[in-house]
């Protein structure tokens, strides 16, 4: 198969099959063909790589209880130091 260059450029890139047929007037198909020819894998399997691989300060699809989020360490100290800033403008 013969892949149109500008769908195989936005697969590199990293969009969604959607946004791609969206933005250059195609069927979503095709764009899935294209990608299953340059060997890339399923666009929701590609989103979730790129979704993970992004730091938030949470952790991914975690889920407590109580329905709070943990932070990361990083997080974590940056909320110390704020509070501590606040304690010493506050005496």
């Amino acid at each position: 198969m013969k892949v149109r260059a500008d769908i195989a450029t936005l697969i590199r890139e990293g969009h969604t099959n959607t946004h791609i047929a969206h933005r250059l007037h195609c069927d979503p198909a095709t764009v899935s063909k294209a990608r299953q020819a340059l060997g890339y894998p399923p666009a929701g399997a590609l989103a979730r790589l790129y979704a993970e691989a992004v730091p938030t300060g949470q952790v991914k699809d975690y889920r407590p209880v109580d329905g709070r989020m943990p932070t990361s360490p990083a997080q974590q100290a940056a909320n110390r130091e704020r509070l501590m800033a606040a304690l010493r403008e506050a005496a």
